[in-house]
């Protein structure tokens, strides 16, 4: 048992660390710009779904996602596969942040609340109509269709100021306010009912052939692996867990008091939870680290150089007025002139950075212009 407090704990701070990361990720890219940090949509494996259509069938990448989001997108649906829904419970950012809601939720109400059951479990189902509904959006409009409505953009754009949040992540912004307030009474409130990459994972994760078991002969039903679930699977009632709601944390049994009684196994081999954790993140980290190292990982827009040529449509908000120019072969006074800018705005200052000075200016207007 102290062993599995150990990993319990180390599976918290893996959580943070991971959390933090994609924090400080999203704030550097709001800082430094697309070219120099990834975007939160190119970190995410949602994205790399969104822009499979659209990969290949007109093989191109939709706007602010590349070749790595497709890979960590492939990345997790092999972990999905091998591991069931791991990457839920063991990686990703999001749901380590309504983990950390909950527990502070927890502190806050001294107990977690539960959804009457016929309700939860109709409200499980909604997380697969985002799914479609998202998907069928972003493959028709070959975009990133969902990005104003989303709750984990909106997360990643608040370092960006509350100006910027409202303009274009209100609607995102209101429903991250709803999900951590629901984290804070319900567990893994985004997770089980409207987080369309879980749905996919979920689907996956069907086909996998592994499992938690229970052995009915050693357990003594006290109800722990219930209260440690942060899914609410009713570990101690079923023999077999395979669910697809199973984000297979490991929680369950590393807080099980009776020995082998719940066991992670595939193919009816039994794996410990320390080579689980190991497992899926040997496999995620290396999948990416194998793709940097054969030149195929990519989350952000090479620098701009005198070789680089972009199209207008391609223009973004980080890019500098003298990038502008070098990756349009335009003379940096014509760039000015189009876009009827005064020379006391700096050469090196971002487009985004202008309407600071200009108010009325935009980044798609510029596009316009510099048609």
């Amino acid at each position: 048992m102290p062993n599995n407090k150990v990993l319990k704990s180390l599976r918290y701070i893996l959580l943070a660390i991971f959390l933090i990361h994609s924090t400080v990720e999203a704030y550097l890219h709001q800082l430094l710009g697309g070219g120099k940090e990834p975007s939160i949509h190119a970190l995410c494996p949602y994205g790399g779904l969104e822009s499979l259509y659209n990969l290949i069938f007109g093989g191109t990448f939709i706007d602010k996602i590349f070749s790595g989001t497709i890979i960590i997108f492939v990345i997790t649906l092999i972990i999905a596969l091998i591991f069931r829904r791991s990457f839920c419970g063991l990686i990703c950012p999001f749901g380590a942040l309504q983990e950390f809601f909950g527990i502070i939720g927890k502190k806050l109400f001294r107990k977690r609340f539960s959804m009457p059951e016929k309700v939860d479990k109709h409200l499980r189902y909604l997380k697969y109509f985002v799914l479609l509904v998202t998907l069928y959006f972003a493959w028709n409009a070959a975009g990133l269709w969902v990005n104003s409505y989303d709750p984990w953009a909106a997360y990643g754009h608040v370092s960006a100021g509350i100006e910027s949040l409202i303009d274009e992540y209100l609607i995102g912004f209101i429903i991250l306010i709803v999900i951590l307030i629901g984290s804070l009474l319900y567990d893994r409130f985004f997770c089980k009912y409207l987080c369309p990459m879980g749905a996919v994972y979920g689907i996956v994760s069907k086909l996998s052939p592994a499992k938690i078991t229970r052995n009915e002969n050693t357990c003594v039903n006290c109800g722990i692996c219930n209260k440690n679930c942060p899914v609410n699977i009713k570990v101690s009632e079923l023999k077999e867990i395979k669910s697809a709601e199973c984000i297979n944390c490991q929680s369950c049994i590393l807080s099980c008091p009776k020995n082998n009684t719940l066991e992670f196994k595939i193919s009816n081999k039994s794996i410990k939870p320390v080579f689980v954790l190991s497992l899926v993140f040997v496999l995620f980290f290396g999948g990416i680290g194998i793709t940097k190292l054969m030149g195929i990982y990519e989350i952000t827009l090479p620098p701009i150089t005198s070789e680089t040529k972009i199209n207008p449509e391609e223009i973004k908000g980080y890019m500098t007025l003298e990038e502008l120019s070098i990756g349009l072969s335009t003379d940096i006074n014509e760039v000015y002139k189009k876009l009827d800018l005064p020379e006391s705005i700096l050469k090196d200052t971002k487009l985004k950075d202008i309407k600071n000075t200009i108010p009325d200016f935009d980044v798609e207007g510029a596009r316009e212009k510099l048609r």
